[in-house]
């Protein structure tokens, strides 16, 4: 193996691989849709429910054991969306997201996460802390209308 690729290979086997959902539940009003925050006092932040994998976990299997650990609620998995990659705390990370409909359920406070917010889509947008989450908000709307179901 040439120095590069065996980088390349060192580089791939750190990378942290995570994966979550952009949950959604239909809006009071019509054809409206509500998409769900959730807080994490560690970070003070608010962001898409997800986490890192298990190892040999399948990442759609990942992100709705998340979306249940940190929401309470179920949820039905529908278009993938654009994976989001940066470092955290000096690692390559990975998300691979999912729009995903909220089913049955309700949020439990925990150490993790202590607040969820149901927010319409310009709200969430603005209250995502990380710029990095909020094209997944524009790639739900788009694979989506309003109007529209954003799960198929």
């Amino acid at each position: 193996m040439s120095p590069a690729e065996d980088d390349a290979t060192a580089s791939a086997a750190s990378t942290v691989h995570a994966a979550g959902c952009v949950l959604w539940r239909s809006a009071p009003r019509p054809g409206g849709l509500e998409l769900c925050l959730v807080h994490r006092p560690r970070y003070d932040d608010w962001s898409h429910p997800k986490g890192k994998l298990r190892p040999g976990e399948d990442p759609l299997a990942g992100a709705l054991r998340e979306v249940a650990e940190e929401t309470g609620y179920a949820a039905v998995p529908g278009a993938e969306l654009p994976t989001v990659r940066y470092v955290a705390n000096g690692r390559p990370k990975e998300v691979r997201y999912w729009a995903a409909a909220a089913t049955t359920g309700a949020f439990r406070p925990s150490d993790e996460v202590d607040r969820i917010l149901w927010l319409e889509p310009a709200a969430a947008r603005a209250r995502l802390t990380r710029p990095l989450d909020r094209p997944l908000v524009d790639a739900l709307l788009a694979a989506h209308p309003p109007g529209t179901s954003p799960c198929p």
